[in-house]
């Protein structure tokens, strides 16, 4: 494989780029030599995979795929993103760019404009716009993967591949990657699977990484020299201080930064409140270990004296991040002038203008909008959807300088800061604390460093008490992040895949994922040998085809006999008279079928039969093949074929009299329900287990299917729950639940889990009217959780609408013009 200034090199000698040097004219950068050689391979009519650092400049691909579609009078691009956050960003970047009118936005629950030349839209769209072959998929070229990575994910990873393989083959994909270290075998698959492909890796930062550690009052670097990784080489001093621990004792009421590069010039804290640097009294005992640290006020004190805000500060807990807020504002912090905080009024009330104001208070809005004037926010997913918007576009306009955030602020949404602040090297994954990943650090620390602003990012790690040196500089040096797939057949996959393809060829294209790649990477190239030789067997039976009968059985018969007669020759002095005489009454008969079969007096019978031979021969090599895939792993397709055992099972598919698999009523009904629970909604709208409720009723039915309760929140007890026809319908629906897990094991798959009661209530009273702090106070949450969750119920109602139960349909319709009013309403993401 060449090496990227290799390919460079390459590229610029090939054919001229007139589009990409049309489009590098107008970029506000010069392009770096990734993005010349990805937009090269795009207008040379090849699709892309892009695997470079977080705030490289990736989307300038993408940006170039749909400059490239906006040329032509009618071609389309499809950019699809994993979170509706980014699918807002890109939409109003691109109306920006192109106007309104050629761009439209599908999130689930917001369609604006879907027959444009450009849609954004979430993954889940486009995928299920493929299974229903939507008429929106005419003249599409190219189809921007953003964020790909995204495909390891074990909830929604396989809906990358299911786009991935399906989509139309003149379709040209624009994958975009973090960088991973397996960049090359992920773009051998798109190769196996789409056809030519450029994998392009870039490793190289626009703006280099400075390093740091803070060990208690000491702003130090953590590599020698430079500060940056290329060293890998620890700081001595950093070494030594670690070894030392108490002699810093003597710095706790001095502070300051020591370290081999300028971190900015002096200066002086903005506006009071603590904004000296280093300690000044700001020293803690960090948790149970006991290690003496900064607070965060001085913390921010120091960054800001050092000229390295905007900061932000990941501290891997939504309360966490909140309590940072109220310790920093508590202090007297203000990062913001008089003219900034004017600026900052006018936007949030501008934005905000529509919430009611009894939401207000429930929603802690004042203490949010003072922390928002002083330059200081919080940024998670239990926040309203609307105040995380305001968060990220006052950031972006620099005029909050510090931002307390977990880790989900680092998947892709344009918020890069001067400095990135890790208070732990661990946090906790539902079940225990564990170490983030090399690949974890790698996102993170990638926020640091504006393109065009800044010389250098910065990123800062605030000692702990045990932490090593060694493996700290190990951990932020490596760059290792594997891409692995989630994928695993679903019913409703299941479902699309037999009635558009078969079962024989859905279990083929299933062979053909990256996960049974991964598996067995033999599989992919030989699944795809196996289709194009069945595709020349068809042709060759074609060829074969006789007016006057079978001419296989014709062939069949003929090979028989030669075989019969090759096998005789040269041996009739050493076999036994019996067999002798055994093969001759044979070849005898096998000669009067022939003479007696309907295509023996044809007069182009040699040439079907030269045609026949060939066919005989690509068959043998073609089960040849068959066979060695079956003896593989075939993970994908063991599973695929117990899910479509269930469904078998269940009447949701049916086998007819010549063995073929076709879908039942009740399978059509599934092919439209996406979700987790797909089989337990198609069972209970088969079984009218939902047929009496009201809307509010439904609306909390619907949400026990969607909702997942986290490992420390307990169900509501049954005695808050609603009444009347809920509970019979809950009751129902729990024991359908039951029913199906007992199956769903039966065929070794590994089941779900209980629904879940949890928001039910919640939720029940939202659709009955009731207010934000009620329910807010009953579902024991955040307000951007409720919206969330909200938000997905809405989607599966969504998806009730189309049931063929009419009555249900309307009471599904009537729940979600219950359900989504106030902050539900006003939310634009989820």
């Amino acid at each position: 494989m060449l090496s990227p200034a290799e390919r460079f090199a390459a590229s610029r000698k090939r054919a001229g780029h007139p589009q990409v040097e049309i489009f590098r004219s107008a970029q506000a950068f010069d392009l770096d030599p990734f993005q010349i050689e990805a937009a090269g391979a795009l207008e040379d009519g090849r699709s892309v995979l892009v695997a470079a650092p977080t705030g490289a400049g990736k989307t300038v691909v993408a940006e170039f795929a749909v400059h490239l579609a906006m040329q032509s009078a009618r071609d389309k691009v499809f950019y699809t993103a994993p979170m509706k956050a980014l699918s807002n960003q890109k939409y109003n970047e691109f109306v920006a760019e192109y106007g309104p009118d050629e761009v439209g936005l599908l999130t689930g629950d917001t369609n604006v404009n879907a027959d444009a030349r450009i849609v954004v839209m979430t993954t889940e769209v486009l995928r299920n716009m493929l299974y229903a072959d939507s008429d929106l998929l005419r003249n599409l070229r190219f189809v921007v993967m953003d964020e790909v990575h995204y495909l390891a994910d074990r909830f929604r990873g396989a809906v990358w591949e299911e786009v991935i393989i399906h989509l139309p083959q003149s379709v040209k994909l624009v994958s975009l990657s973090a960088t991973v270290s397996n960049a090359e075998e992920f773009g051998d698959w798109l190769q196996a699977v789409r056809g030519d492909t450029e994998v392009i890796v870039s490793e190289e930062r626009p703006v280099p990484l400075d390093q740091h550690a803070l060990v208690k009052t000491k702003l130090i670097d953590l590599f020698d020299s430079t500060g940056r990784a290329a060293t890998n080489r620890v700081n001595p001093e950093l070494a030594q201080l670690v070894r030392g621990g108490a002699s810093l004792g003597a710095d706790r009421n001095r502070g300051g930064y020591s370290g081999g590069r300028g971190v900015g010039g002096g200066g002086r804290g903005r506006n009071g409140g603590r904004g000296g640097g280093g300690g000044r009294g700001g020293y803690h005992r960090g948790g149970h270990d006991g290690f003496e640290r900064m607070d965060r006020p001085d913390v921010v004190a120091l960054l800001d004296e050092h000229r390295l805000l905007p900061a932000i500060f990941f501290v891997f807990s939504r309360v966490g991040c909140d309590q940072a807020v109220k310790q920093v504002l508590r202090a007297g912090v203000r990062l913001t002038t008089a003219e900034e905080r004017d600026e900052i009024r006018r936007i949030v009330d501008d934005r905000c203008r529509t919430l009611l104001d009894e939401d207000l208070a429930v929603l802690g809005y004042w203490e949010w909008t003072e922390g928002l004037q002083r330059g200081v926010a919080a940024h998670h997913a239990g926040m309203l959807p609307a105040f995380k918007e305001v968060v990220e576009e006052l950031y972006q306009k620099k005029l909050v300088k510090v931002v307390f955030a977990t880790e989900t602020l680092a998947l892709g949404i344009n918020m890069p800061a001067r400095t990135v602040v890790l208070e732990k090297l661990e946090k906790f994954n539902g079940e225990a604390r564990v170490p983030i990943t090399a690949g974890e650090y790698t996102q993170l620390t990638g926020r640091a460093g504006r393109r065009g602003i800044d010389v250098e990012g910065h990123s800062v790690i605030q000692w702990r008490e045990g932490l090593d040196p060694q493996e700290v500089a190990s951990l932020a040096s490596r760059r290792t992040y594997p891409l692995n797939s989630s994928f695993r057949p679903t019913y409703n996959m299941a479902v699309n895949l037999i009635d558009q393809f078969g079962r024989s060829r859905a279990r083929e294209i299933l062979e053909s994922s990256f996960a049974q790649f991964q598996a067995d990477r033999a599989v992919v190239d030989l699944a795809r040998k196996v289709r194009q030789q069945e595709e020349s067997l068809a042709g060759f039976e074609k060829a074969m085809t006789c007016h006057l009968g079978d001419f296989r059985e014709y062939a069949r018969i003929r090979r028989e006999l030669t075989d019969l007669e090759r096998s005789g020759a040269g041996r009739a002095d050493v076999t036994p008279r019996g067999e002798r005489e055994k093969r001759q009454r044979q070849i005898a008969s096998l000669r009067r079928q022939l003479r007696s079969h309907p295509v023996h007096g044809c007069k182009d019978r040699e040439a079907h039969a030269r045609w026949a031979e060939r066919w005989f021969t690509l068959k043998r090599g073609t089960d040849k093949l068959t066979q060695q895939i079956q003896t593989r792993t075939n993970v994908i397709a063991k599973v695929f074929d117990r899910v479509t055992d269930v469904l078998l099972g269940l009447d949701y598919l049916q086998n007819d009299e010549h063995g073929v698999t076709t879908l039942t009523r009740q399978g059509h009904t599934l092919k439209r329900i996406y979700g987790e629970r797909d089989l337990l909604v198609a069972e209970c709208i088969r079984r009218k287990v939902w047929h009496e409720l009201d809307a509010a009723s439904l609306a909390a039915i619907a949400c026990t299917l969607v909702y997942e309760p986290r490992r420390d929140d307990g169900d509501s007890s049954d005695r808050y729950l609603p009444r009347g026809a809920f509970r019979k319908a809950l009751d129902e629906t729990q024991t359908l639940w039951a029913t199906i897990d007992d199956v769903e094991r039966d065929h070794r798959l590994p089941g779900s889990e209980p629904v879940s009661t949890g928001l039910a209530t919640a939720m029940h009273r939202w659709a009955q009217g009731a207010g934000l702090d009620e329910v807010l106070m009953l579902a024991d949450m955040a307000a951007g959780d409720f919206v969330r969750w909200t938000k997905q119920t809405i989607d599966l109602l969504d998806q009730l609408q189309g049931t063929p139960d009419a009555h249900l349909a309307t009471t599904a319709r009537a729940a979600i013009d219950v359900v989504r009013r106030g902050i539900v309403a006003y939310s634009s993401v989820a």
